[in-house]
């Protein structure tokens, strides 16, 4: 009996469909395409199909593409409609362009899962490819737009690292060392301070040329790509060696730090990596390990004699897989905050004191400190109960916490740098000053004692703080109102409210907006739990997120050139018009400190609450 051979691989459907595509497209176009050879089909199901492209009319500008009379490509065809053939080249001749990856794969699709329809088949891929080649000969593709440009173009993530974060502007110094202090069993930061026995030592060294070709998968791959020299994707080799790190410097830096770290750990290393001639380019960060047999080996080998070349290291370091971590670069020179072009940015850096951390005033500090405040004063004598989970962001863990404190915890989980301190109540004597320090007061109370002393606040003379106060209505906490008093104001909130209050009672257009100055009719309100709780709002988290976030916005478009006056706002699913309309406010309209229009409730009254200074169930 004779053994047989397992039948060969061949094209399923799917890839029939595509080279039939390819061929009738070459058959239309003889003189630009051509078929070279037959389609091999790997064990992976993968198919590859070798063309050939006449390339010789593509345009060629100073510093493009270099691109020869005819080129050669391979299709490679997945055996699923899920993915894009992509396109890779026999050769390396491409390395160290835009858009290489590894030195040999073309990016043509930047995300494919919105750009790629397998209905077009081949027609749109090779469009692609045609598109991309003249791109890069015209020299059209910008590299300092490309993430991953100085280290072959891709990610470098090895499943189940943990992730390095990087804040500092300059971490380290060239040919350094830094820190890796845990913070989680996912995350490690990077300092150049060591914080105790947990931190974990590593070397932190600037190569001196970039890595078209990737870091390697084993550690010889990375020493070996560490001594070549990048060749421009020019084709022109460098006519001198170029200056930078060498890999026995490396290996001693390595080795170095291994020795000073517990046994059992894995050794890390950071590598600043140059971006092809783009000097003005912060260097990328490249953080990679290598795991804890391979890293005791290295320094078992290192108390004998100090390994300083590939050939000196033992099999099981030399042949060691490296394990690459995700590197969260989040220095400010190579980092634009995503929220940057956007109203609330205007919070950046400020001091601001929220007062009242209930429905709205919860949710206004945690976007405030998103936004990147940099000092948060909380106020509220209020305590967290279970039935407050349903909107304000609080947790189970809260419950029977003070709600400034709970606040401050959490807004301290969101961001290391912010300082956040719990304030008395208004009218403590310790916020007299709140007007000359902060840059924002935010009143969410709906408090008649929070408001005089506001409005008390508004007569001290150059005070530096915009004076706002935020509040929603009783019936669906979907309709929001902002009243802003400028620093060149004399009058508070209150004064301003109530002349917006006189203005919407008489204006027939903003009817669906009387309910935020006229008392609430029975029903309008909820008694949230039997008994003589205090009645509050009708209102979800998602009401409630939705109307302060609106109000935070609208109040970071005056924060640096506010005007006082009042804006109204509401949800579009009310179908209330119009859904802004901000009332301005001049002196002229103030009525005397103290007292109030009959035909209008007093401050903290009428058909809006964000939460009763007191409060039961709420």
């Amino acid at each position: 009996m004779t053994k047989r051979k397992p039948p060969s691989p061949t094209l399923n459907h799917w890839q029939q469909h595509l080279l039939a595509d390819l061929k009738r497209l070459a058959a239309q176009h003889p003189r630009d395409i051509r078929l070279i050879g037959r389609p091999a089909v790997a064990a992976s199901g993968q198919a590859a199909a070798r063309i050939s492209l006449h390339t010789a009319d593509i345009p060629h500008t100073k510093g493009g593409l270099a691109l020869r009379e005819d080129e050669e490509f391979l299709f490679v065809l997945p055996p699923t409609t899920l993915m894009p053939p992509w396109v890779q080249t026999p050769h390396t001749r491409f390395a160290g362009a835009p858009h290489v990856l590894e030195g040999y794969r073309l990016c043509i699709y930047l995300d494919a899962a919105r750009e790629w329809d397998p209905e077009g088949g081949m027609s749109p891929v090779l469009n692609r490819l045609w598109q991309w080649l003249t791109d890069a000969a015209a020299n059209r593709f910008d590299a300092t737009t490309a993430l991953f440009h100085a280290v072959g173009g891709v990610l470098h993530r090895t499943p189940g690292t943990p992730t390095i974060v990087v804040r500092e502007p300059d971490p380290c110094r060239p040919a350094g060392v830094g820190w890796l202090t845990p913070r989680s069993t996912h995350r490690l930061d990077l300092s150049d301070r060591s914080a105790g026995d947990h931190s974990l030592r590593l070397p932190v060294l600037a190569l001196g040329h970039s890595l078209p070709l990737g870091a390697g998968g084993i550690l010889a791959d990375l020493l070996l790509r560490i001594d070549a020299n990048a060749t421009p994707h020019t084709g022109t080799p460098p006519t001198s060696p170029q200056l930078g790190l060498r890999s026995p410097a490396f290996l001693t830096a390595l080795a170095n730090s291994a020795l000073r770290n517990p046994h059992g750990t894995c050794q890390y290393f950071v590598l600043a990596v140059p971006h092809p001639n783009l000097s003005a380019i912060p260097y990328f960060l490249l953080a990679g390990r290598l795991p804890a047999q391979a890293s005791d080996a290295l320094r078992h080998a290192s108390r004998t004699t100090a390994p300083r070349q590939l050939s000196s290291l033992p099999a099981d370091v030399r042949e060691a897989a490296l394990e690459w971590c995700y590197l969260s670069d989040e220095r400010p020179a190579v980092t634009t905050r995503r929220d940057a072009q956007r109203p609330a940015s205007a919070f950046y850096g400020t001091r601001v004191h929220v007062w009242g951390c209930g429905g709205i005033g919860a949710w206004a500090a945690e976007l405030v400190a998103r936004a990147g405040a940099t000092h948060i004063a909380l106020s509220d004598p209020g305590t967290v109960t279970g039935g407050l989970l349903v909107r304000q962001n609080y947790t189970e863990n809260d419950i029977g916490s003070a709600k400034a404190i709970a606040l401050a915890e959490r807004l301290r989980s969101i961001r290391d740098d912010l300082t956040v301190e719990i304030s008395d109540p208004p009218p403590s004597p310790a916020l007299l000053d709140a007007a000359e320090q902060a840059d924002v007061i935010i009143d969410a109370t709906v408090s008649v004692t929070a408001g005089r002393f506001l409005d008390l606040l508004a007569r001290f003379p150059g005070r530096k703080a915009v004076l706002a106060q935020m509040a929603t209505d009783t019936a669906s906490a979907s309709h929001g109102v902002l009243t802003i008093s400028a620093p060149d104001t004399g009058q508070g909130p209150s004064a301003i409210d109530h002349a917006t209050g006189q203005h919407v009672l008489a204006a027939p257009d903003l009817e669906p907006y009387r309910a935020l100055w006229i008392e609430p009719e029975p029903g309008d309100e909820i008694r949230p739990t039997r008994g003589c709780s205090i009645p509050t709002f009708h209102g979800s988290a998602a009401d409630l997120a939705g109307i302060t976030a609106t109000l935070i916005t609208l109040l970071g478009m005056q924060l640096h050139h506010p005007l006082s006056g009042t804006h109204l706002c509401a949800q579009p699913h009310t179908g209330t018009h119009p859904a802004h309309r901000f009332v301005s406010y001049t002196p002229q309209q103030a009525t005397p400190f103290g007292q109030s229009s009959p035909t209008l409730p007093s401050p903290g009254r009428g058909g809006r609450l964000d939460q009763p200074t007191l409060s039961v169930g709420t």
